[in-house]
């Protein structure tokens, strides 16, 4: 027997392994009470230990700057070489539960006239000029500070910037020469279209609040309907750039209006709990089900010592449930520390009371 021919297989196999298929993203974003610090607590570490058990592989953290009408982009300023806690502290805490981490980084439009991302625009060139500058200098700074991270999302929402593609590759280019974690953009999910710098990131980021039914009480089944259409939708459009999707956020409020507005912050009464938990449910199904889709970053989980917030809420046994069944999890049992909050809450008015008389 000639056994070379089989030799020469058996190389081939070690040196031209299968590829190993590619892990789907079940991430949770670590929202914050405030303007972030709260990721650089010793909360963070049972925050991230209850998004692991209910089944998540990622989380994500989104940093704030402020945002305003003369394009100035303001934040605390740091050294990246030493960032604060608030930035790195999740990264490593994420690290050593084995979970993966991603950058989020926000404007802060209120107290602005913007009412939302999408509208943040300049109407002189000296504005834009200054917002390039600024917002460059800011992500820079994030990504050098960020570096262990595990991937980075260069922007959030900013519809109107997007005829500006050169700037955005210029931008993509910078930070690529600093880090080579993966890169994508979260856009609006009504404009996803309009992003021409795709081809320049790894993965093609959707905010995912599409509307999927217009009836006021949708089925199931009508739901269902809508992320099949969706999905025939994104799937070609995967396909025409060849990346696949990450949702960068997707959630829903406890509304009526769960279905056909999504984005909508309206909540409503217990009675439409089984509305949002159908959405949630239907959502994830269609995501875990869908080559082209990598995966979702849910919106959102607070901080220990108060997990639950406002709106778009995940940390509750309801939606906890539907996630730890989707994700093959369990779901954790949640304690609010009721005194260490508001200890805090007292502390958060202190200082804005000391910041408003340093102003006088």
């Amino acid at each position: 027997m000639n056994w070379k021919p089989v030799f020469l297989f058996l190389s081939l196999l070690c040196v031209c392994p299968v590829a190993a298929e590619e892990e789907p993203v079940r991430g949770v974003v670590i929202s914050t009470h405030g303007s972030g610090q709260d990721w650089g607590r010793d909360g963070i570490v049972p925050t991230l230990k209850d998004i692991r058990t209910v089944g998540a592989n990622w989380v994500s953290t989104h940093p704030y700057a402020r945002i305003w009408e003369d394009g100035s982009v303001v934040f605390w300023e740091f050294d990246p070489k030493n960032p604060p806690a608030e930035l790195v502290r999740p990264i490593r805490e994420a690290h050593a539960l084995g979970l993966k981490i991603m950058i989020k980084p926000h404007l802060a439009y209120w107290r602005s006239t913007f009412q939302w991302r999408g509208e943040i625009e300049f109407y002189t060139e000296e504005h834009w000029a200054q917002f390039w500058s600024e917002y460059r200098y800011w992500i820079l700074t994030l990504v050098e500070a960020c570096k262990d991270a595990d991937g980075f999302i260069i922007g959030t929402e900013l519809d109107m910037t997007l005829k500006y593609e050169d700037e955005w590759r210029k931008l993509i280019a910078d930070i690529r020469a600093i880090t080579d974690m993966p890169l994508t953009y979260g856009a609006n999910w009504t404009d996803f279209e309009r992003v021409m710098f795709w081809d320049a990131l790894d993965v093609i980021g959707i905010q995912s609040y599409f509307p999927m039914s217009d009836k006021e009480r949708p089925t199931e089944r009508d739901i269902r309907k809508g992320w099949r259409e969706l999905m025939d939708r994104l799937g070609e459009y995967s396909k025409q750039h060849d990346r696949k999707i990450l949702f960068t956020e997707l959630g829903y409020n406890q509304s009526w209006k769960a279905a056909k507005e999504p984005w909508n912050y309206q909540v409503d009464g217990e009675d439409a709990r089984p509305l949002q938990e159908m959405c949630m449910r239907v959502a994830l199904d269609a995501i875990e089900r869908e080559p082209h889709v990598r995966g979702v970053l849910l919106w959102k989980w607070f901080p220990y010592p108060r997990p639950v917030g406002r709106n778009f809420v995940l940390a509750t046994p309801h939606i906890m449930t539907v996630i730890a069944e989707a994700w093959e999890g369990e779901v954790p049992t949640i304690t609010f520390d009721e005194a260490a909050w508001e200890a805090r809450r007292r502390e958060r008015r202190r200082r804005f009371q000391e910041g408003r008389n340093a102003q006088d």
